[in-house]
C-alpha cells in the first residue's frame, strides 16, 4: 500500500516561457470520465501549463458529510501551449486523454479572456451555478466589486439578474447573480456573434 500526495487543482498552473516559438494559446483537452484530475497532474508533470477549474460541493453519506472538489467542466482540462507536434504528442500520450478539441487537424484555441473570466469567477468566491449555454443577450462588463472587468452575457431568471460566463468551444457556461447597477453594456469581443441590447428571460 502506498500514499499519493494530492496537488490542489487550483495549484495545477505552471507558467511557461518559450523563445523562438509561436505564442502559446489555450486549448481544451477532452478526457475520459473522471480522469480530469489525473490528466491535469500528468500534464503538470510534463511541464505543460494547465488549468482545471473546480468547485467544492458538500456530499452527504450515511454517517458523515464531506466537501469534495468537482471539475467545473466535467471531461475537460485546459492547456496553454504553442501548437507544435511535440506538444500535441505530449498531451495525446497522456493517460486518460481522448482528444484536443478542434476541426480536422487544426486545433481551435480558446480566447484568453474566457479563461481569465472563469479564473476570476472562481477566485472571487461568489456563489455561481453551471448554466445552459446561451448565444444571445446583452454583452456586459462588471464595473465594480470582486468581478470587476469580467465580461459575459446578461440573463434574467425570474427576479434575478445573472452574469453568464462561457467557454464557447465547449458550449458550456456558468452564471452568478449580480446587481444590474454593477454592469454596463459593452461591444461583444471580436469574432463573436452580433450582440443584442436586450435581456433573455428564462422561465
Amino acid at each position: 500500500m502506498f500514499e499519493v500526495s494530492v496537488i490542489p487543482w487550483s495549484a495545477l498552473v505552471l507558467p511557461l516561457c518559450h523563445s523562438g516559438e509561436q505564442l502559446p494559446r489555450w486549448y481544451a483537452v477532452h478526457t475520459r470520465s473522471h480522469f480530469e484530475k489525473r490528466v491535469a497532474r500528468e500534464l503538470h508533470g510534463k511541464q505543460l501549463e494547465c488549468f482545471l477549474p473546480a468547485v467544492e460541493e458538500r456530499h452527504q453519506w450515511k454517517d458523515r458529510k464531506k466537501l469534495v472538489e468537482l471539475p467545473l467542466f466535467p471531461g475537460y482540462v485546459f492547456v496553454r501551449i504553442p501548437d507544435s507536434q511535440e506538444n500535441r504528442l505530449k498531451i495525446l500520450q497522456t493517460n486518460g486523454t481522448v482528444r484536443i478539441l478542434g476541426h480536422g487537424t487544426e486545433l481551435e484555441p480558446i480566447p484568453d479572456h474566457e479563461i481569465s473570466a472563469i479564473r476570476t469567477l472562481i477566485a472571487s468566491k461568489v456563489p455561481f451555478l453551471t448554466q445552459p449555454f446561451l448565444r444571445e443577450g446583452a454583452w456586459v462588463r462588471v464595473v465594480r466589486g470582486p468581478l470587476r472587468d469580467v465580461e459575459g452575457l446578461l440573463l434574467q431568471v425570474k427576479k434575478q439578474t445573472r452574469l453568464v460566463v462561457s467557454i464557447n468551444l465547449l458550449s458550456r457556461s456558468v452564471s452568478t447573480e449580480i446587481d444590474l447597477r454593477d454592469a454596463e453594456v459593452v461591444r461583444r469581443p471580436q469574432g463573436r456573434e452580433p450582440w443584442h441590447e436586450r435581456f433573455i428571460t428564462a422561465s
